[in-house]
């Protein structure tokens, strides 16, 4: 594959895995309106192993924390904070693994990638993230996140399975909405990512491998890097901005290219 099309591949997943405008809604788009081949599934399961790798080192504290409480985890005691996140950050997983799974073997999720399809998720879910920010309270810290909160929010991320929706988007739209402040429900939402990320490479992965020659995991290996790199920055980026600025940019864009979308898919 042509160093500039996994150059254009890497950098979309790793700018809007993180960011809440839906990186496989981009990924879909990329061939359909540049015209260029569709990447392959190689090529998808890299690029989400390089900015898996980017939210863990990111996040590295926490995901310590998270590892280092998962045999006390296995052996059926929650009762330190690493083993707790471990517990809560699985918990948050279930939905949207077993949905994954069920859309997968049936062949649903091939059929959900259409512009039509991403349009409409990106205005819709657009609008209900932005609902979410301007009148979901800021009363709970990431320290807060418990049992409920972590069902509720791996239901919502289970809805990001629908192309153009944002796995980060929906999720911090469902903690917004359960009051955590804005910093905290993105930094939930990146954690959360991880084990659907891992649980999501290994499902294809393993497919992919099988399958591919070296030319096309060494086209993977680079893929991987340049994801890495970009979703690391734009993850610094975003959190840090956080800080000062609300969703409302994202917002505008998802309003403005879901719009833009759902014009070429109806004319």
């Amino acid at each position: 594959m042509p160093l500039l099309h996994l150059f254009l591949v890497a950098v979309i997943q790793g700018i809007t895995e993180f960011l809440p405008v839906s990186s496989s809604g981009h990924l879909i788009l990329l061939p359909g309106l540049t015209g260029l081949e569709d990447q392959g599934q190689v090529i998808d399961v890299a690029v989400h192993v390089g900015t898996l790798f980017a939210v863990v080192l990111y996040f590295w504290c926490d995901v310590r924390q998270a590892i280092v409480g998962l045999p006390r985890l296995i052996i059926g005691r929650a009762d330190t904070q690493g083993a707790c996140l471990a517990m809560l950050l699985l918990i948050a997983s279930i939905p949207v693994v077993a949905f994954g799974l069920i859309l997968h073997l049936t062949g649903l999720d091939a059929e959900m990638r259409s512009i039509e399809v991403i349009g409409w998720a990106m205005l819709i879910f657009g609008v209900v993230l932005y609902w979410a920010d301007q009148t979901g309270p800021r009363t709970k810290e990431d320290s807060q996140w418990n049992f409920q909160d972590a069902m509720v929010m791996g239901v919502w991320q289970a809805v990001a399975l629908i192309p153009g929706t944002s796995r980060s988007g929906i999720t911090i739209t469902g903690a917004r909405f359960l009051g955590y402040s804005r910093h905290d429900a993105a930094k939930i939402s990146m954690l959360m990512s991880i084990p659907t990320i891992f649980a999501s490479g290994v499902l294809l992965g393993v497919e992919s491998v099988i399958t591919a020659n070296m030319a096309v995991l060494r086209d993977g290996f680079i893929a991987a890097v340049l994801a890495f790199v970009s979703a690391l920055i734009a993850l610094s980026a975003m959190m840090k901005l956080l800080n000062s600025v609300s969703f409302t940019p994202y917002v505008i864009y998802r309003v403005v290219l879901g719009l833009i979308l759902l014009g070429i898919a109806y004319t």
